[in-house]
């Protein structure tokens, strides 16, 4: 079977699969972001583009390069924008990449565009790129649709009590926390170093942020949580759960069916 990453078709076979009816793209975007002294800079974008393939097969639909920078880091869901390694762009940035990208996708001749995020400080940046896009399309006379999904939002509750046996205490906590790592040592193990994680108690947070940022409020680790009770066990429920409640999702509002990818 062809790659669905497009960075991996020739033009011909690309445009061919652009053509089709109902033809999807799914862009993944991530970050270039500290996650601890065990794992790489690079999870957001690695986890996103993973998942995406997965969902991609599941679908039909093709993925494009993903988004390896995303919007600052803050101190209550990625440590901070202050820590060494972490890469960012502004608002202005991000929403201009995304508006001019989807943009070109939808005039290429794509039906849906799907933005599965892997970042939790992007979305509402990302949010704003689509409707410009969309909407400026649309006044054109396109029918191009789009869908902005987290990818984590897709865990049920079920999978949430096995991963999390002595409670679930929030996403805002998980960076660099059980959720990814567990994904990562599925999926890229050999990025993941499990004798450097730091087993500390969770990040206490403020309700409130404050400017400038003050390095004192996060763990040392960057981590908001500790991974010690990641396994790649973990992140094959996670990861099962997260691609059929995505795949589902999208085939029941864009109207998939069960299209396959295939190229001559």
């Amino acid at each position: 079977m062809p790659s669905v990453f497009i960075e991996e078709l020739d033009a011909e076979s690309y445009a061919t699969m652009v053509a089709r009816e109902g033809s999807t793209i799914i862009i993944p975007t991530g970050a270039t972001e500290q996650h601890g002294p065990h794992m790489p800079l690079g999870v957001d974008a690695m986890l996103s583009r993973a998942i995406a393939g997965i969902v991609a097969e599941k679908i039909g639909a093709l993925v494009a390069p993903v988004f390896s920078y995303g919007y600052k880091s803050q101190p209550r869901s990625g440590g901070g924008n202050h820590r060494v390694g972490t890469t960012s762009l502004g608002a202005a940035a991000l929403t201009g990449m995304v508006d001019d990208v989807v943009t070109s996708l939808i005039a290429q001749g794509f039906t849906n565009v799907v933005v599965l995020n892997g970042h939790f400080e992007n979305y509402q940046f990302i949010y704003e790129g689509l409707d410009n896009a969309v909407a400026r399309a649309r006044a054109t006379g396109s029918e191009s649709r789009a869908v902005l999904l987290s990818y984590w939002d897709f865990v049920d509750e079920a999978t949430l009590e096995k991963v999390f046996p002595d409670g679930f205490l929030g996403w805002d906590i998980e960076h660099g926390g059980v959720l990814e790592t567990s994904l990562m040592l599925l999926l890229h193990p050999q990025k993941v170093d499990m004798t450097r994680v730091v087993d500390h108690p969770p990040a206490k947070l403020t309700p409130y942020d404050i400017f400038p940022e003050d390095p004192a409020r996060t763990p040392p680790t960057g981590c908001l949580s500790s991974a010690a009770g990641a396994s790649a066990e973990k992140g094959q429920l996670l990861l099962d759960a997260v691609t059929a409640a995505v795949a589902d999702s999208l085939q029941g509002e864009l109207l998939l069916g069960s299209i396959q990818v295939e190229v001559e």
